[in-house]
């Protein structure tokens, strides 16, 4: 009798978690959302139309394409084909906080924090679904990145994956912005003698999603970090022109700045996205406004050349 209280109780505890966070855990977001309920994509069919609704203040689910519903743990044991025991653990092993339900925070792994588990193409739900909202798709994402599964102080998690020089990896999900060890640089060799220069994989992504088959006229670099100023100073000797699509931010005109400084061959490319942070939220503003490929051929077009000192003030020109 005493076993089936304890049973019962923690059922009805599960009972009580959020249907949202356990979609998220799942990698599953919302289309539309509003105070009372949220709408999602079927957890178990591909379709275009939301068709599943989640009752906010309930906490049920109904899926309006199947004409089922019910509470959290048989959402759960449907989509993982699982009991109802291992319904429980599943929410019990986060049951104060989901991973992609936590405020953004960046991971470092200095030595073995972070284990890289499995990599494979990107087909996860959750990560289409974070490249759709950031304009990137899945054709150019696929081009230089993967999907990768990986473990941190005993929670396991998954994100948009950006391989290093060195092996490691520069990792990103909607939540999280994570990397393992080594950090390094990332450099595509294309054969080209032109080269193109980002601090991260979403603005070299924006890039390559805004003007197709760049890797025919230059090859690729990727910082990962502006602290491999150095290393991307040896890298760009090589190259006969240099685009820089740094950051508008204060760090990224710095860097930008020493590079100019070094090489007569660089070119400041981040007026571009004046007005925005990067490159992404540039790409994002394009395709909200619907301007089509005429803004986007901007990359082809000959910029002005801009100096700036290491500091990242501009020079002016005598």
């Amino acid at each position: 009798m005493k076993k089936e209280r304890t049973i019962g109780l923690s059922c009805e505890r599960a009972r009580a978690f959020p249907i949202e966070k356990a979609l998220a855990k799942l990698g599953h977001f919302p289309t539309k959302s509003t105070e009372k309920e949220a709408w999602f994509l079927s957890p178990f069919r591909l379709e275009t139309q939301a068709s599943f609704k989640v009752a906010k203040k309930l906490n049920r689910w109904y899926d309006h394409g199947a004409g089922k519903g019910g509470n959290v743990i048989d959402l759960i044991c449907l989509i993982n084909k699982s009991s109802v025991k291992e319904a429980l653990k599943f929410i019990g092993q986060d049951q104060t906080s989901f991973s992609f339900q936590q405020r953004p925070v960046l991971i470092n792994d200095n030595s073995n924090g972070l284990q890289i588990l499995h990599v494979r193409p990107i087909r996860h739900y959750g990560l289409l679904r974070y490249l759709f909202e950031r304009k990137i798709s899945i054709a150019t994402a696929s081009t230089i990145c993967k999907e990768v599964h990986y473990l941190h102080k005993g929670r396991r998690y998954f994100a948009i994956g950006l391989k290093n020089d060195s092996g490691g990896w520069e990792l990103r999900n909607k939540y999280y912005k994570s990397s393992s060890s080594p950090k390094d640089t990332t450099h595509f060799k294309n054969g080209n003698k032109k080269l193109i220069v980002t601090e991260g994989m979403f603005d070299l992504l924006s890039i390559l999603e805004s003007t197709k088959d760049l890797k025919l006229e230059y090859d690729f670099l990727v910082l990962n970090s502006t602290a491999f100023l150095r290393k991307a100073i040896k890298v760009i000797d090589g190259y006969n022109e240099i685009d820089l699509y740094l950051d508008n931010d204060k760090n990224g005109k710095e860097t930008t700045g020493h590079l100019i400084a070094h090489s007569n061959n660089c070119i400041d490319k981040s007026t571009i996205c004046k007005g925005f942070k990067d490159m992404n939220e540039w790409l994002i503003s394009i395709a909200k406004k619907g301007l089509g490929q005429e803004a986007r051929d901007v990359f082809l077009l000959p910029q002005k050349q801009t100096r700036f000192t290491p500091g990242g003030r501009k020079v002016k020109k005598k």
